[in-house]
């Protein structure tokens, strides 16, 4: 009786749901980040760069032990994990609002990263399971939770900052963010046996790919070195945006666009947060029509001139607005783009963790954000960090299409018998 198709319904659509709400109630232990770092060089007098540390920290927790977290999904299923997450996110936060050292600072990054890292992995890789039919627009739809879901507390935490201090921020939010998770992750389960379609309209692998299978594989690596190329940018202007601002001496200058005035910086911070979360289910379901490389390769490539004209207008308000918006809008896609491309090579069953290895790609490029603020002293100005940034977005575009899809072609046009060999080649 196990073995019977069961409907699909809105019961998937209802558990993708429950992914989104889980993602956005952690969005701002990374997205809300760059609005403590001020605040924290002007109560403790440390280092811009070593606060920064704490934000390389988070993300490489975050990211690196996703693997083991999705394993745990994979084998056990979403609940649990997500628990276990939402736990020590609001742990994490109230350590930072005690935070009177580095050292302490330091930790409850980590504390963070693993618990953000556990949510973020079991819906990415849930989301995945429930929809193979269109995995590009719902690991868009969850990933846009985490890309736009601080997008409505900008305001209330900059706010609180203000008026009670960003350790009241911290406390706050933090314990919020961590109940309301644990709330839903009761609520989540895989899908059963033949619970979900298999028609799909981009090319898909027909056999389910262990995960050491998967790392010895040259197309895992070409997609690393690609998530790494494009995550080093968008990562340091979510760390560095406020101080970015405040090096412009634009951070709270009025814009007024769309009859909406507010501060440059809140203004632009609400704007990517918004963009960066539509960007994830457009450009996902884009890729469900025409393919993921091709789609790579247009977004990808918008990003790198978004980045350079940053670079050459962002001292203008309106300018710095604008094109901070194109940017996210044009790197957010990546968490859409790249878990979709890999569920589509190396299969369902073990979604979660595959996924999971490739997304440890996103902790490998925030090793590069703490060595933009040394960078930028060293040079006196953002432009070079610009340079880089745009450059290599520029290099995986053209990868995405002469490179990974050629690849992948190959891979797909092979008999299912012979699929190993190929991708070892």
């Amino acid at each position: 009786m196990s073995e019977i198709r069961k409907p699909v319904g809105r019961g998937r659509w209802l558990q993708l749901a429950f992914g989104v709400v889980c993602m956005c109630m952690i969005a701002n232990m990374q997205y809300g980040w760059t609005f403590f770092v001020n605040p924290m060089q002007e109560r403790h007098g440390w280092d811009r760069a070593a606060i920064q540390i704490a934000f390389t920290l988070f993300v490489v927790t975050e990211t690196w032990l996703v693997p083991i977290e999705g394993y745990f999904v994979d084998k056990y299923g979403p609940r649990i994990v997500t628990l276990f997450g939402g736990l020590l996110c609001g742990i994490a936060w109230v350590m930072n609002s005690y935070a009177e050292t580095l050292t302490m600072l330091y930790v409850a990054a980590a504390i963070g990263g693993t618990g953000a890292g556990a949510v973020y992995g079991t819906c990415v890789g849930n989301s995945l399971k429930w929809f193979p039919d269109r995995r590009g627009l719902a690991a868009g739809i969850t990933a846009m939770g985490f890309g736009a879901g601080s997008a409505l507390t900008v305001v209330p935490i900059q706010a609180m900052i203000k008026s009670q201090g960003y350790e009241a921020a911290f406390f706050y939010f933090g314990i919020g963010q961590g109940l309301i998770v644990m709330l839903i992750a009761l609520f989540l389960r895989a899908p059963a046996k033949g619970q979900v379609p298999d028609v799909a309209r981009v090319s898909q692998s027909k056999r389910d790919f262990k995960p050491g299978e998967m790392v010895r594989t040259p197309i895992f690596w070409v997609m690393y070195a690609m998530f790494v190329m494009m995550a080093a940018g968008g990562l340091m202007a979510t760390a560095q945006l406020g101080p970015i601002a405040k090096d412009f001496k634009i951070a709270d200058v009025p814009v007024s666009l769309l009859g909406i005035t507010l501060p440059a910086l809140t203004f632009a911070a609400t704007l990517d947060r918004v963009l960066n979360g539509v960007t994830r289910p457009f450009f996902g379901w884009v890729s469900d029509h025409i393919g993921r490389e091709n789609t790579m390769f247009i977004s990808f490539a918008i990003e790198g001139l978004g980045i350079y004209a940053l670079s050459q207008f962002g001292e203008n308000p309106i300018a710095f607005v604008l094109l901070t918006g194109l940017v996210f809008f044009a790197w957010g896609e990546i968490y859409s783009l790249f878990p979709a491309t890999c569920g589509d090579t190396f299969g369902s069953k073990y979604a979660a963790t595959n996924a999971g290895l490739l997304y440890t790609a996103k902790g490998t490029a925030a090793l590069i954000v703490p060595y933009t603020s040394v960078l930028t002293t060293m040079t006196g100005s953002w432009h070079t960090v610009f340079l880089v940034a745009a450059g290599l977005n520029i290099l995986a575009a053209f990868l995405a299409l002469f490179v990974l899809k050629p690849m992948r072609a190959a891979y797909t046009k092979a008999p299912q018998a012979n699929l190993a060999p190929v991708l070892a080649q």
